[in-house]
């Protein structure tokens, strides 16, 4: 897919302490060890992985716990304060790349983004796609007259199934820029994880009854 958009930048920056080149994705200046800021590096070059909707979360998770003990702002209770607080910017920008990531739906409108898409929602946003209002609908009302647990499990496979489907009919899109597809599978898989959400706290509050 196409992600040369307002993500991209240089591949290079100049250290703020020896003034020297450093790569725009290392943490820390090769020549004299001082970390860097965050700078405008793209989530997925944060970890090191190919920009795309298919990825390797066991991998990126494991990336993310060791860059959060490299980064993390106890290790430069000794240092500068510019060095304190650049390690609390990369520390949280690191989680912010972990967070939007390792949700499909999140990563996914981070990826139509970088393609200069706007996604669905926000703000005031109304749904506009009566197929998905009405299997919403459905959903909820099954949910509603769901009296039990083994009712409630059953449905939340089918949910889980449809939202496996539905982020391999996502990935498709994306990959094939089919950008108002993509945006729309966005916002189905959005509701299907509430719904999972939901049932799963309705089966909770069954068991605690």
């Amino acid at each position: 897919m196409n992600t040369t958009g307002t993500f991209s930048g240089p591949s290079h920056k100049v250290c703020w302490s020896c003034k020297g080149p450093v790569d725009a994705v290392a943490l820390f200046c090769d020549t004299c060890n001082a970390i860097q800021p965050p700078g405008q590096v793209d989530h997925f070059a944060r970890f090191g992985v190919t920009p795309g909707f298919v990825i390797d979360l066991d991998a990126i998770e494991a990336r993310y716990i060791a860059l959060q003990q490299v980064l993390h702002p106890d290790r430069f209770t000794t240092r500068t304060p510019r060095e304190q607080a650049l390690s609390q910017q990369q520390a949280t920008s690191l989680n912010d790349a972990f967070e939007t990531l390792k949700n499909p739906v999140t990563r996914a409108e981070y990826l139509l983004r970088m393609a200069g898409q706007a996604p669905e929602g926000g703000e005031g946003h109304t749904v506009n796609d009566p197929e998905l209002l009405m299997e919403a609908l459905e959903m909820r009302e099954a949910l509603s007259d769901a009296t039990d647990r083994s009712a409630i499990d059953a449905m939340i496979r089918d949910v889980r199934g449809a939202a496996r489907d539905c982020e391999a009919d996502l990935a498709s899109a994306l990959n094939a820029g089919a950008y108002e597809r993509a945006k729309k599978l966005a916002t189905r898989l959005t509701y299907l994880q509430k719904m999972t959400q939901e049932a799963r706290a309705k089966k909770t509050r069954l068991a605690a009854a």
